[in-house]
């Protein structure tokens, strides 16, 4: 039989993402094999009297769980559990609350959010019209006078009333002496006033670098909006932004650890390790762990946009440790749909442009065999519906140019727009997504009304249709596109509900139950990260990272489990919040 037409059992598939399958894929990382808990002689620390997810191959229910030192050594009934009590053992008892696999989020990028931390944050969820983001820009600016430059994130046109870009005649309006820089949402815009533009000698003769754009005005000028990588080069240039990556990187991404871990994630996936600061990104995620104050793992996807120096570097997949290791390679081969540079087979609604794809298809094609040939596993963003197959033609080549691509994990970042053709190649190429699943809840009003129309947005984040395919699939925040809250992303992906239309439901056929959604953001997310076989699940012998849940969420109305209340995280058998 032909692997690549082989058809996967939903049996199959949990095993191997519920760590069944022997070892790590890494050659290169030294901890490949579940470590032996009985080596430790730690005091047993035994939880009870509580309800117990796993998170194993059944979905099993327990009422106890016991630790030794950073490792899991058993579960089972309070009885049995606490008959394994000795002198020093700690108790816990869980007086009714839930314990499931400490959260993994999946896709974030942490040196932007730990960068942007301290800008102006002038987005939709503090501000409904651009006139009220950009007044707040400006009393922000006034009560910092200086010649330094005024920062600003979380912008998105698509969720606030006004126009759709933020150009130089706004933005001078702020200020027409210091430069202005503010980030879009999504990552892909940024926006910028006329004295930045001057300091970067952009002019109108300037070209679009490849795969990126200079938007302009009706005489062809910069207007001062443009593509996210052109725009890295005014950002770079900022001192204040140089001075930040680095000595102010530890102490500001320990920042995002006490964050995400006071809502219960125990593991982080960096997509984008090195874009800003190269190969030194990832050795400050080892200086963070190096204090003993880091409350998350990390677990780092090198980004392309770095490939010169990331390749003179030390870097290779499965370079670390069970704290902090490099888990792959990452692609961005198209933009955001709300801001309509995801490249689309069909124009966008009232509109003739498809978007667009920052790497040319062939282009692509040469980098997934490359970074694949060199035992690179690949995450890939792709938005729009001709961006990802575009994914899908490059990793094809690659298998049948004789890589084994469905070893490495390959995965497809956000997979917004999914058609069914799509999901069956996925499944026949061992190719998973991992869904921006907030795009539902923010942004699907938008999507339907302004973006695809009423038929096309049934394709966003079709997590049901791939659950039902047996595609291992996850769910992320993309932070800081969104914000960090894994049982936010289940409540939206049992749910499906609209942030500005209470009581509305977009593809209500792409619900899934609250069980996938936990698997989503635990033993898939380990799996998709190669770390399956450390974390992702409680089961013997693997690490003790856990999340306590004021309640079962199982045991609530949909739209309430993003109220659940997190009560504890554990990190290697150690207490990291306590709320």
């Amino acid at each position: 039989m032909n692997n690549n037409n082989r058809r996967y059992s939903r049996r199959q598939v949990l095993q191997v993402a519920s760590g069944l399958a022997a070892g790590s894929l890494f050659t290169g990382c030294t901890e490949r094999r579940l470590p032996n808990p009985g080596v430790e002689q730690s005091p047993l620390t035994i939880f009870y009297n509580g309800t117990v997810l796993p998170v194993d191959q059944g979905f099993s229910e327990q009422q106890a769980l016991a630790i030794r030192g950073k490792h899991v050594v058993a579960l089972g009934s309070n009885d049995a559990m606490l008959a394994l009590a000795g002198e020093n053992t700690q108790k816990i008892d869980l007086a009714g609350r839930t314990v499931l696999p400490g959260f993994i989020e999946p896709h974030i990028h942490f040196s932007l959010l730990s960068l942007t931390s301290g800008w102006h944050d002038i987005g939709p969820l503090k501000y409904e019209s651009t006139a009220e983001a950009l007044a707040a820009l400006k009393r922000k600016a006034d009560q910092s006078p200086g010649q330094g430059w005024i920062l600003g994130c979380q912008f998105d046109p698509s969720l606030q009333k006004g126009p759709a870009m933020l150009t130089t005649r706004e933005l001078d309006r702020v200020s027409d002496t210091r430069p202005i820089y503010v980030l879009n949402a999504s990552g892909h815009l940024a926006y910028v006033n006329s004295v930045t533009l001057r300091l970067a000698g952009i002019k109108s003769d300037t070209p679009d670098p490849p795969g990126e754009r200079y938007f302009r005005d009706r005489k062809g000028a910069p207007n001062g909006a443009m593509t996210s990588k052109v725009s890295l080069r005014f950002l770079l240039a900022n001192p204040e932004v140089r001075e930040a990556l680095q000595s102010g990187a530890v102490e500001t991404g320990l920042g995002v650890g006490d964050e995400a871990s006071a809502l219960g994630i125990t593991t982080l996936c960096d997509m984008a390790t090195g874009a800003l600061g190269g190969y030194a990104e990832f050795e400050n995620f080892q200086r963070m762990f190096a204090t003993g104050r880091m409350k998350t793992r990390v677990r780092a996807y090198m980004s392309a946009i770095a490939a010169q120096a990331i390749d003179q570097s030390e870097a290779r997949p499965g370079l670390g440790d069970a704290n902090v290791r490099i888990a792959g390679w990452k692609i961005v081969s198209d933009g955001s749909n709300q801001g309509r540079t995801g490249w689309q087979f069909a124009p966008y609604l009232n509109s003739t442009e498809h978007g667009m794809h920052y790497v040319e298809p062939m282009a692509l094609k040469a980098m997934v065999s490359k970074r694949a040939a060199a035992g690179w596993p690949l995450a890939i963003h792709g938005n729009g519906d001709a961006a990802i197959d575009s994914i899908l033609n490059a990793i094809e080549s690659a298998t049948e140019a004789g890589l084994d691509m469905r070893a490495l994990r390959c995965r497809i970042e956000h997979s917004s727009i999914l058609h069914d053709e799509q999901i069956a190649r996925m499944q026949r190429l061992g190719v998973s997504p991992s869904f921006l699943i907030n795009h539902v809840y923010y942004w699907g009003q938008t999507m339907r009304d302004n973006v695809f129309g009423e038929k096309k947005a049934q394709l966003l984040d079709r997590c049901a249709s791939v659950e039902n395919a047996g595609i291992a699939w996850t769910m992320h925040s993309d932070a800081p596109v969104s914000r960090m809250g894994t049982l936010h992303k289940i409540r939206v992906a049992v749910a499906r509900d609209l942030w500005r239309e209470p009581g509305n439901i977009l593809a209500p056929e792409e619900r899934v139950s609250v069980e996938a959604a936990i698997r989503a953001v635990t033993i898939n997310a380990a799996w998709q990260c190669h770390s399956e076989h450390e974390i992702g699940s409680l089961e013997k012998g693997k690490l003790a990272d856990l999340v306590i849940l004021e309640s079962d969420p199982r045991k609530v109305a949909p739209v309430q489990l993003s109220s659940i209340k997190v009560s504890e995280t554990w990190m290697n058998g150690r207490q990291v919040y306590r709320a």
